[in-house]
């Protein structure tokens, strides 16, 4: 059985529609915290996505040893390397596309499975993500489209959604960048025997 150590829609929606039988668990870390410390820390931002997924995956695996306890987290930071995190709320989202808007960064797609309180498998993708140049008009009228959806997502973007809109170029995996690399998360799930050959 995959536990996946999440309630995001998109991870479990992704899971679904690739026809993995799964189970979704709310890890109950405190994400703030976490990462708060883990920064302190010195990590930077493929290691912090990394990290994060480890954390959520180990979670559940100390209280469900026999399953595979899937872990997942995403990171953003700018070309300089300065991470940026959720918006706070819509004056700050406006704040970050402004950022982003004209620019390139880098999204950190991380995943961690565990079993047995222990990590087994790990995988990491970053994708280049360009904006092009954001309207103060535009950011305004497509932060009243998706607010409801965009303000739960690094970069205050879905890009399956309307975020598609913010963008000229991507470079790399738009499952990653939705959340969760699945290609190579598939192969695994293939090797350990809970989908078939």
């Amino acid at each position: 059985m995959l536990v996946l150590a999440s309630q995001s829609a998109s991870r479990r929606m992704m899971l679904t529609a690739a026809g993995v039988p799964h189970e979704a668990i709310a890890p109950g870390v405190d994400e703030d915290t976490a990462k708060a410390a883990l920064r302190a820390d010195g990590l930077d931002a493929r290691s912090l996505a990394d990290a994060l997924a480890e954390l959520k995956s180990m979670r559940i695996s100390r209280r469900r040893p026999d399953d595979l306890v899937l872990g997942c987290d995403q990171t953003l930071a700018l070309e300089s390397g300065e991470l940026i995190d959720k918006a706070e709320n819509r004056e700050d989202a406006t704040r970050i596309l402004k950022l982003l808007s004209g620019k390139s960064h880098y999204l950190h797609s991380a995943a961690v499975i565990s079993q047995g309180g222990e990590p087994v498998w790990r995988h990491l993708e970053r994708v280049k993500m360009t904006m092009r140049p954001l309207s103060d008009s535009f950011i305004a009228t497509y932060l009243d489209a998706d607010w409801d959806d965009c303000r739960w997502c690094v970069g205050c973007y879905r890009i399956e959604g309307p975020g598609a809109q913010l963008f000229v170029r991507v470079d790399g995996s738009h499952f990653a960048i939705q959340g969760l690399p699945l290609l190579p998360l598939l192969e695994y799930l293939r090797i350990r025997g809970v989908l078939t050959s």
